[in-house]
């Protein structure tokens, strides 16, 4: 079966789609406990196994892709089209929290007093923090292409730069995200605006932080040689994900935090 005429990758058996299913069920139940029982145990073992899971999976597709020689030109098509579809889920998921938004902004019911903000929400100023994350996004955004054409340029330690500059500002706005969310005067359960609000930096957040973790993934791919200029689909993927959370925040902060409030 190693043997074969044509340019497909059959996978492997593999026990990692089975303890992530696990991992899932563990990690939803345990939230469950944690929000009418609080008990974090069953919560915090959904995790563990996820993340396990997580790492010997892409242990093994990274062993795939550069050292087995299993990711060819037609894999790799495939795997970009995979990838893509992928923002686009994500582009339309995000898209629901902002439908949210302008349909309570924009007619306000009269449980909220017909105002927009509610009455008694003290929304943040659009010209502190958002402002700041506003431009260490735009910054990253321009590191991380820099680091990419530096690749295809085949210039290691520009790409190594590169790579590093985007993971510390990746790690930069996620600070600064929960220093604002400790500075917040409402909360989730601060009517509409409150859940919206949260709702859509939130998941915008876990995003960041997602998004940080792939690119530093990469920069340690990088640094064991396993890019080149011509296979390096990984940091493609990485890069890509990374302008959409980009593009994504510059949406946020226009409405949410500049027009919203």
């Amino acid at each position: 079966m190693s043997k074969h005429n044509h340019p497909f990758h059959l996978v492997d058996y593999s026990p990692w789609p089975l303890t992530g299913s696990i991992g899932a069920l563990t990690l939803v139940s345990g939230m469950v406990m944690w929000f009418h029982k609080n008990n974090i145990s069953m919560f915090m073992l959904g995790v563990t196994i996820l993340l396990l899971t997580m790492f010997q999976w892409w242990r093994d597709i990274v062993r795939e892709g550069t050292f087995q020689g299993k990711h060819t030109f037609k894999v790799v098509n495939g795997l970009k089209l995979g990838m893509i579809l992928f923002i686009i889920s994500e582009v339309l998921f995000f898209v629901s929290f902002f439908w949210a938004f302008f349909h309570s902004s924009l007619s306000p019911s009269i449980e909220i007093g017909m105002l927009w903000p509610p009455m008694g929400i003290s929304t943040f100023n659009p010209m502190q923090i958002p402002l700041l994350n506003t431009m260490i996004l735009l910054c990253s955004g321009i590191t991380i292409t820099w680091s990419h054409h530096a690749m295809m340029e085949k210039n290691f330690s520009q790409t190594t730069q590169g790579l590093i500059f985007t993971v510390t500002l990746g790690i930069y706005f996620t600070i600064l995200q929960g220093y604002e969310y400790y500075e917040a005067m409402f909360s989730i359960s601060d009517s509409v605006y409150g859940s919206c609000f949260f709702m859509a930096t939130g998941f915008h957040g876990i995003h960041v932080i997602i998004g940080t973790t792939f690119i530093l993934m990469c920069l340690i791919r990088h640094m064991k040689y396993h890019f080149s200029n011509k296979h390096h689909f990984g940091f493609e993927a990485a890069a890509w994900y990374w302008h959409f959370v980009d593009v994504v925040w510059l949406f946020l902060y226009i409405t949410i935090y500049w027009w919203g409030s």
